[in-house]
């Protein structure tokens, strides 16, 4: 009797499991969707800078270059000087984020674990810098890096973002996420302050790190209208700078360089992003927002 109540109850919850089954299908389905159509464009750059100037426009569109040569890659390196906006470039991404590490650690130590008056109210102003844009505070900015007397250096393209709304925001949900036990164990064997910063919370809080510091990367390595307003000379410019002068230069005539160019800046944060995105995403499944 007891089987037979079983196996009546079990296809009863079948239908419900093949509808969720095919649901998950059809999810999938439509993310692959979303994903090709995400990476066709990329990978049509990537085969045309493969490509000689012959095979670009024909009958039939090529995926896969034949023949594949490198030539357009090393032609784009002798027209333009991508080497030294490939240092620049990355001098300024590390520069800031170095910078930055140490200062959200800090504010989100201070306003996570540390009571103090108006901790609540100084924490809101940090919040309406993640609201403003960037560009609603670009003439201030530039007013101060001249009169510090830093344009048109690497300098000038990091002061303004040295600190991070939303940096100190991530990581002080991150750090209120640790049990007071260990800050108050940590304590007793003598481990306060920076040490239990730099041994505790930091360890703990390693995939928020991870995330920040792509999200720092990513926007940083991409950005152009301040780098654009405080710089003029070569010497001092990043890779997008560069592209957009190449760009300019090149006048849309000659295809397979441009995309050589644009393959160049654009394949480091995708390997970082591939080699990185298990932490990326296991930040925001782990860490949250924890009031």
């Amino acid at each position: 009797m007891k089987s037979d109540q079983n196996d009546s109850a079990s296809w009863r919850h079948l239908p419900v499991v093949t509808f969720l089954r095919k649901k998950k299908v059809f999810l999938h389905l439509i993310l692959m969707a979303v994903a090709a159509i995400t990476i066709v464009p990329y990978v049509w750059a990537l085969s045309t800078s493969l490509k000689t100037r012959a095979a670009v426009f024909t009958p039939e569109p090529q995926w896969i270059p034949n023949p594949m040569v490198l030539v357009n890659y090393m032609e784009v390196f002798s027209m333009a000087p991508f080497g030294l906006y490939l240092i620049n470039t990355i001098i300024v991404v590390l520069g800031v984020l170095a910078v930055q590490i140490f200062t959200v650690t800090t504010a989100a130590y201070a306003f996570s674990r540390l009571t103090f008056r108006g901790s609540n109210l100084l924490f809101v102003f940090f919040i309406i810098q993640m609201m403003l844009p960037v560009h609603a505070i670009i003439v201030p900015n530039y007013l101060t890096v001249r009169h510090l007397g830093v344009l048109n250096t690497r300098l000038a393209m990091m002061l303004p973002f040295f600190a991070s709304g939303y940096g100190t925001f991530l990581l002080r949900q991150a750090f209120r996420q640790v049990p007071r036990d260990f800050e108050d164990a940590a304590v007793i064997d003598g481990c306060s302050g920076p040490v239990f910063i730099v041994r505790i919370l930091m360890p703990m809080a390693k995939p928020t790190f991870v995330a920040f510091g792509l999200i720092s990367i990513v926007t940083h390595w991409n950005d152009f209208f301040w780098p654009l307003v405080v710089t003029d000379t070569p010497s001092v410019r990043t890779l997008t700078l560069g592209l957009a002068m190449f760009v300019q230069q090149e006048s849309g005539a000659d295809w397979t360089l441009l995309m050589a160019a644009t393959i160049f800046v654009t394949a480091p944060l995708l390997v970082l992003f591939v080699v990185y995105q298990r932490k990326f995403i296991e930040s925001f499944m782990s860490a949250g927002l924890k009031g």
